[in-house]
């Protein structure tokens, strides 16, 4: 922007120094003129040399001044063409940026617009698979406690983490551990990580696993 302002001054300053150029110029123009129009009547009339030599002074001065100015005028037409194809061609370049940033904003928001999308998907699954699990320890009849550490465990953390994060023994974690694995019918950490993981498989995914351990009952019947 500071550039497109530099080249629009520049331009205003080039055509005021050409509307200034143009004045005296007219000005060198009439009085070559008149000079040389009374220099022509006085040869006629027969006048002597010194008076039409000053008037030939002055018609050569109103010369080399007119040429002066038509000089500096044409410098001055080249300059403000340069200037007025260089302010186009910035022009173009800031409409180019323009274009670049609105199409950077819309695939900015787009971007942003997905990610809330995928939020509000993950916070519903996560949402849904904490509901599940707590339903699933309801069903296994287990305590508060023994839900914390369970749900703690399923978390990645070890015996002395967890006893150190509730201010317990790890014995008693151990022991709560174990009276989770009973209730649950389970027999290590892993089979009770793996038991919540089968609920993050996908369908399909689920369908054919049921379909490797029972092939039969997947399979259609005959008449």
């Amino acid at each position: 922007m500071d550039d497109g302002h530099l080249n629009d001054s520049q331009l205003e300053v080039g055509v005021q120094a050409r509307a200034r150029l143009i004045v005296p110029g007219a000005l060198f123009l009439l009085v070559a003129v008149l000079a040389g129009i009374d220099l022509v009547a006085d040869m006629k009339d027969g006048a002597s040399p010194a008076h039409w030599g000053v008037e030939l002074v002055v018609f050569v001065a109103g010369l080399i001044g007119l040429l002066t100015m038509l000089r500096a005028l044409l410098r001055l037409s080249a300059r403000t063409r340069a200037l007025r194809d260089e302010a186009a061609a910035l022009g173009k370049r800031l409409n180019a940026e323009t274009e670049r940033s609105r199409s950077a904003k819309a695939a900015l928001d787009e971007t942003q617009a997905e990610a809330a999308r995928w939020r509000r998907r993950a916070d519903a699954f996560i949402w849904g698979l904490g509901s599940a699990i707590e339903e699933q320890f309801n069903r296994w009849s287990l305590s508060a406690s023994e839900k914390e550490v369970a749900m703690l465990m399923l978390k990645g953390m070890s015996h002395k983490e967890i006893a150190d994060l509730r201010c317990t023994t790890e014995a008693t974690t151990r022991q709560q551990a174990r009276q989770i694995y009973k209730k649950a019918g389970l027999s290590s950490r892993r089979d009770l990580s793996a038991f919540f993981l089968e609920d993050l498989l996908l369908p399909s995914q689920r369908r054919a696993r049921d379909e490797d351990r029972h092939p039969s009952s997947a399979a259609p019947s005959r008449q």
